[in-house]
């Protein structure tokens, strides 16, 4: 598969203290026509993420609306979610609509980490936190910290992926954050299975933001992932699964990379899969981050 890129779509403006840079971890959901609502997490000036959006044209690759405020702020000292929101997919349950997160924490005497934690996506498009505890905290299966959740309905059952951190160094000086994943039969209660997708040290062992898609070739999973290598930035990975549960590492398959020059130059991460009036289109960050905002892609027959 090849994907064929359409153009940075978004370059962040600063239009708030609390989205003064970075578009990161893009979200589309479906608003009418041609347009999507895009989420996305931005920063204020001492790098704590919330939730702003833009309203994009996918055909005419247009932006056509930027909201001036976030619709979710990171939360307080002490909290789960103090030092930012990175948002993952939205989906259904019992009639709501739901959009789970990576809350992080910044301790000033130990390492950055991160829970799980879910909003409410209210008919009005606001965002309201499900619970000032995780949604998925630490526990036997994820020791460390959790990261970029993804869920799958389907019928007689719903499906995640995320992030897992085995260990802060896996020798290399590299992490080892690996894509687990968990079943539930209602989208509330989740049973956690373990590790999802093969991992390998020194070529892709620091995984993040699954997004998943299903058709009749199977399930397809894009992801960002750092070899551990020295110096080596995000790129983006591809993973193949027949009925969900055990995966291929296909990462020569990911048909997308680095451009030769320009706001995705460094590095490429953070993908968001979805297909829209038969075309399958992917949503992507670039330089540093998210700094850069978010392009689009489309995959070619």
């Amino acid at each position: 598969m090849r994907w064929k890129k359409l153009g940075q779509l978004y370059n962040p403006q600063s239009v708030h203290p609390k989205l003064s840079s970075h578009a990161a971890n893009p979200l589309a959901i479906f608003l009418e026509g041609d347009v999507y609502r895009v989420f996305f997490s931005g920063r204020d000036e001492q790098n704590r993420s919330s939730v702003g959006f833009v309203d994009v044209n996918i055909t005419k690759r247009r932006v056509m609306y930027i909201h001036n405020k976030p619709v979710f702020e990171h939360g307080p000292e002490n909290s789960f979610y103090s030092h930012g929101v990175s948002i993952g997919n939205c989906y259904e349950a019992d009639g709501g609509r739901y959009i789970l997160f990576m809350g992080w924490q910044c301790p000033k005497a130990g390492h950055w980490r991160g829970d799980i934690g879910r909003l409410r996506l209210e008919d009005n498009f606001s965002m309201e936190l499900d619970s000032v505890n995780p949604f998925m905290g630490s526990d036997a299966t994820d020791l460390v910290s959790l990261s970029y959740p993804w869920v799958l309905r389907e019928r007689d059952q719903y499906r995640m992926w995320y992030g897992s951190t085995v260990t802060w160094d896996a020798g290399n000086g590299e992490m080892l954050h690996v894509i687990n994943h968990a079943t539930s039969v209602n989208g509330h209660e989740w049973n956690r299975l373990g590790l999802a997708i093969p991992y390998a040290i020194g070529v892709a062992q620091a995984f993040s933001h699954p997004t998943v898609v299903v058709d009749p070739d199977g399930y397809h999973m894009w992801f960002s992932y750092r070899s551990g290598k020295p110096g080596q930035k995000y790129r983006i990975g591809y993973a193949h699964s027949t009925l969900g549960d055990n995966w291929d590492l296909r990462l020569a398959d990911a048909g997308i990379d680095a451009s030769g020059s320009g706001w995705d130059s460094e590095m490429i991460e953070y993908p968001f899969v979805f297909d829209h009036k038969g075309q399958r289109f992917m949503l992507y960050n670039g330089n540093a981050h998210g700094r850069t905002g978010f392009g689009l892609a489309a995959l070619e027959s």
